[in-house]
């Protein structure tokens, strides 16, 4: 069992940058492949980006990238989600999320295993 709790929402100008953290407890999060989804009012959960458990893996849905970057430091139990170059589209409730390896990592929803409560972001244009 891990709990995780995001940090590091807010209201952002487009243009500007914010950074999400996520911090797991219960088990270490390096145990643990970790993602970020965002879902926004009206619409349905979407992957953001994800990260292997050692970092060597990343992927990113294709509007956030050149301007997000996730990564992770297994010695503080915590995943980061650098967000740059905001824009009002980005608006959403951003979820950190973990997968157990050998569950079948993947961008869909169903497959991760736990999530945290959310941390709102709101870009203004």
């Amino acid at each position: 069992q891990v709990q995780l709790v995001e940090s590091g929402g807010g209201l952002v100008q487009a243009g500007g940058s914010l950074r999400l953290s996520c911090v797991a407890s219960g088990r270490t999060v390096g145990s643990y492949h970790m993602g970020w989804f965002r879902q926004a009012p009206g619409k349905e959960r979407e992957f953001v980006a994800r990260i292997s458990t050692s970092g060597g893996i990343i992927d990113y849905v294709e509007s956030v990238k050149g301007r997000f970057t996730i990564s992770r430091d297994n010695a503080k139990n915590t995943v980061y989600l650098q967000m740059n170059s905001l824009k009002p589209e980005d608006t959403a409730v951003y979820y950190c999320a973990a997968d157990r390896p050998g569950s079948g990592w993947s961008r869909t929803m169903t497959t991760w295993d736990y999530w945290g409560q959310g941390t709102q972001v709101t870009v203004s244009s």
